[in-house]
Parts: C-alpha cells; sequence; structure tokens
C-alpha cells in the first residue's frame, strides 16, 4: 500500500500532466484553426459573435405594479413580498389597495 506522501506525489505529478496535455491541445486546436481561416481566407471578424436572445438572463428590471403611497415604496410583484406590503396586508389592506 502506498503511503499518503507517495499518493500525493503521484497526484502532483499527474495535475502537471494534465496541464501540461491541456497546453499542448489547446496550441494545436490553434493551429487548426488558424491554418483553416488561412486555407478559406477567413479572418476574426468573419467568425463573428452570436448576438445574445432579447430578454434572456438576469437584469431585466420590471415595472412597478404596486405602490405605497405613504412611503413611495413599490414592488413589482415578483419575489418575495416586502415587509411594508406584508405588514399592510397583516392589518387588513388588500393587494388591491396598493395596485398602480
Amino acid at each position: 500500500m502506498a503511503s499518503l506522501q507517495e499518493l500525493i506525489a503521484q497526484k502532483e505529478a499527474l495535475e502537471r500532466q494534465i496541464e501540461q496535455t491541456q497546453r499542448q491541445d489547446r496550441t494545436e486546436a490553434i493551429n487548426k484553426v488558424r491554418a483553416l481561416m488561412s486555407e478559406y481566407g477567413l479572418t476574426s471578424a468573419d467568425l463573428g459573435k452570436a448576438e445574445p436572445k432579447k430578454g434572456a438572463g438576469k437584469g431585466n428590471k420590471v415595472a412597478a405594479k404596486y405602490r405605497n403611497d405613504a412611503t413611495g415604496d413599490s414592488w413589482s410583484g415578483r419575489g418575495l413580498q416586502p415587509k411594508w406590503l406584508k405588514a399592510a396586508l397583516v392589518s387588513g389592506k388588500t393587494l388591491a389597495d396598493f395596485t398602480i
């Protein structure tokens, strides 16, 4: 049975081999792409960049649907209800009371 130190040394050697093979494979892939681009007269502009789909991903703002007229706080209706709305609903108000 191998000792812990021997296993760690083997792991480090394998990690170095993996890194070296990855670098070599990447270099070969780049060279192939360059050769194909040269053969067909392509430029990097010909490869283009894929346009992202509209509306895809995070960061799209949504208009507020509910507003507390007393404080000006608003909520889009998405995600967790804000504390001010929860408190108002508990006190007897309805969601319709805050609709914009």
